[in-house]
């Protein structure tokens, strides 16, 4: 059972950014959990300090806070954090990591303990949230683009990763001699073509690039699955797709949603 007065924090400890979000209560096993009072902040950027006032803003008294991670160093970094807040301050928290075996979704590939936890997180949400009996497609557009499939039974079948766009960009800065970053791809706007300028080239070369891989990656995913799967779109430069994608369901905290699924599992851990 929950500690009485108890608020569920998910977090999302990525390769760039740390989310976090609050659960709301009456967690089912048949419905998409709610979170809400988001805070996104750069991984680089993260301090102790951030969680303690974002903390007194959103929960009153003390708070289970569940960890997912694709990136160990910066996770260790959060956890320290959650440990210095708690030392350092009135509020009791606890802190668990959410690994793949917490997560109501079978993984059926080659290497179970490879895939990122986000990857698996996602299709946990979809699991849910999709038409019973229904097969699902997958794309979270982050620091890295991801095309997953998901049965019609709810399992994870695996999928496809390429870079996302900022990546894409840092990846042409840094391999020429004259190419310039292009800082504002991650924002998800739809590049113009043709560029004017070399920083709008970029753009467009990787957005309609972007745009054109994942479109055949889930028609790849399609034909896989089999029927009319429903897709799912996420992350925060998923604006670059969207309108490439036609009829997707779009959820932009998919993965925070897939954590708080852990809640049932661990809550009740001392």
């Amino acid at each position: 059972m929950t500690a009485a007065g108890e608020t569920i924090v998910v977090a999302d400890v990525g390769n760039t950014r740390i989310k976090l979000a609050v659960v709301g209560a009456g967690l089912t096993a048949t419905k998409l959990p709610e979170v809400s009072r988001r805070l996104d902040l750069l991984s680089r950027e993260f301090r102790p300090e951030n969680l303690r006032e974002w903390l007194e803003r959103v929960a009153a008294g003390p708070a289970l806070v569940l960890v997912a991670s694709v990136h160990d160093r910066a996770a260790v970094g959060f956890e320290a954090a959650i440990a210095e807040v708690t030392a350092t301050g009135p509020r009791p928290l606890r802190q668990r990591r959410v690994t793949r075996e917490h997560l109501p979704i079978a993984v059926e590939v080659d290497e179970p303990g490879r895939v990122g936890i986000d990857r698996v997180a996602a299709a946990a949400a979809v699991a849910v949230a999709k038409e019973p009996g229904r097969p699902a497609v997958v794309v979270d557009c982050g620091t890295a683009t991801t095309v997953d499939l998901v049965s019609a039974e709810g399992r994870f079948l695996g999928g496809a990763i390429l870079p996302g766009p900022g990546l894409l960009a840092r990846a042409l800065a840094e391999g020429t001699s004259r190419l310039p970053a292009v800082a504002d791809l991650d924002t998800g706007a739809i590049p113009v073509m043709p560029g004017r300028n070399t920083q709008q080239a970029i753009a467009a070369g990787i957005g309609f690039g972007m745009r054109g891989a994942v479109a055949r990656l889930v028609a790849e995913a399609t034909a896989v699955v089999g029927g009319r799967p429903q897709l799912f779109l996420t992350g925060g430069s998923r604006g670059i797709v969207r309108d490439a994608l036609g009829d997707a369901s779009e959820i932009p905290d998919l993965v925070l949603h897939g954590i708080a699924l852990a809640a049932g599992r661990l809550q009740s851990r001392p």
